[in-house]
């Protein structure tokens, strides 16, 4: 009986040696083709010095003539690199795509930074210098920004600043002032609500002048409840294969990525310093300013976003409104996000020429 056990035990661990050996040999076929540089593009990973630090970036695209495009992740803090390159690899025809883990999150992320204080000015000076290395890097004189939630309002702020770097504006998914947005969620969640115990216990948790975890996870919920939670059409794209496949994670970065400490940022998410970066009463872009958002997203209200626009004033602007999208667009419809940046860009190559 001990001898079949025995037997038993090591044909399992055999099958199991098996299984992690083809996992590992199909994970490594993956990220090599991912890897792959197309012909007269780029794709290229690094650590650039950044104010101090070193920060992340990675380099697509499949035709070095073509504008570059910095992507701005959301959060504060919510780094993408885990999966991002399959969405923006989407844009690598009209653009070379850098994408890039800001400062102490993803493969940016540093422990000895824990105890920094997140300004609005030590933001800024990281993507003026980003934006400086890249034009310089890419023997480029402009580029354009494209940023989701948290990397709208910064993107924004870094074109009202520093204007002479960019090419243009895309905002997704736009925030536009971080307070004016939670009270306003509350306004909407209890016009949901109404009549539902549950839901109002849960509108009772929020705290839309103080954001607290506590706020965070009751808004989460309602969303989810009312159907328009981020990922309530899951994605386009298989996330797992996604992930396995990332050609820029080594099991060393996953390791990293589970061990780290995200308090810094959620210090800053409640600090006035988040606050500062609110784009109320700034209205005068000097580059062209496009808006992309779904018109179910409340995580950063789509109708505040619109008003917003209205007022802009910029040498061109164009709105896209998504039907039936709420805050995950770039995940959820990837597809028609991307073809909607190809409107764009074939767009602004037409008024250049």
């Amino acid at each position: 009986m001990k001898r079949k056990i025995g037997r038993a035990l090591k044909v399992i661990g055999l099958g199991i040696l098996v299984v992690f050996a083809v996992f590992f040999m199909v994970r490594a076929i993956g990220v090599s083709i991912n890897r792959r540089t197309p012909k007269g593009g780029i794709n290229q990973s690094m650590y650039v010095e950044i104010n101090g630090t070193e920060q992340w970036i990675n380099i697509y695209g499949e035709d070095l003539h073509n504008p570059v495009l910095l992507y701005l992740h959301g959060g504060p803090g919510s780094s993408t690199s885990e999966f991002d390159y399959v969405i923006t690899r989407k844009w690598a025809d009209v653009y070379t795509v850098v994408t890039w883990d800001q400062r102490n999150c993803g493969k940016s992320y540093d422990a000895g930074q824990n105890d920094i204080v997140l300004t609005r000015e030590l933001f800024l000076e990281d993507g003026k210098e980003m934006t400086e290395f890249l034009c310089e890097y890419l023997s480029v004189d402009r580029i354009t920004i494209l940023g989701h939630s948290w990397g709208s309002i910064y993107g924004a702020n870094l074109v009202l600043e520093y204007p002479q770097y960019y090419e243009c504006f895309i905002g997704t998914g736009q925030l536009v002032d971080s307070v004016e947005n939670e009270k306003s969620f509350w306004e909407e969640a209890l016009s949901w609500s109404e009549g539902d115990e549950e839901a109002l216990k849960l509108v009772g948790e929020l705290t839309p002048e103080h954001i607290t975890m506590e706020h965070i996870l009751a808004r989460n919920a309602l969303m989810d409840k009312f159907g328009y939670g981020m990922m309530k059409d899951g994605s386009d794209y298989n996330l797992v294969a996604a992930i396995i496949f990332n050609p820029n994670y080594s099991i060393t970065d996953w390791i990293n990525y589970f061990s780290r400490d995200m308090g810094v940022y959620l210090a800053f998410f409640q600090s006035e310093e988040f606050e500062a970066f609110s784009l109320k009463g700034r209205l005068a872009y000097e580059v062209p300013y496009y808006n992309i958002n779904g018109d179910m997203d409340y995580q950063t209200n789509y109708k505040l976003a619109e008003a917003y626009f209205d007022s802009v004033d910029a040498p061109f602007k164009r709105l896209f409104i998504m039907e039936n999208t709420t805050h995950g667009l770039l995940e959820s419809k990837s597809e028609e996000f991307s073809e909607i940046v190809h409107e764009i860009a074939n767009e602004r190559k037409g008024m250049q020429d």
